[in-house]
């Protein structure tokens, strides 16, 4: 179900995988992110539950 590029097929192929490869990498560096800042205000709420 491929369109037909005609000559710009790889161009346009490498396009879609370039955008592809950086959403990824976008949607992994705020999982990352996520985790690292839910263990921090985890953190936080123990030490403020310990005090407050």
């Amino acid at each position: 179900m491929m369109p037909d590029l005609g000559r710009y097929a790889l161009e346009v192929s490498l396009a879609y995988l370039v955008s592809l490869g950086l959403i990824g990498v976008l949607v992994l560096w705020y999982w990352v992110r996520g985790r690292s800042v839910r263990r921090q205000l985890n953190e936080i709420e123990s030490r403020r539950g310990e005090n407050g």
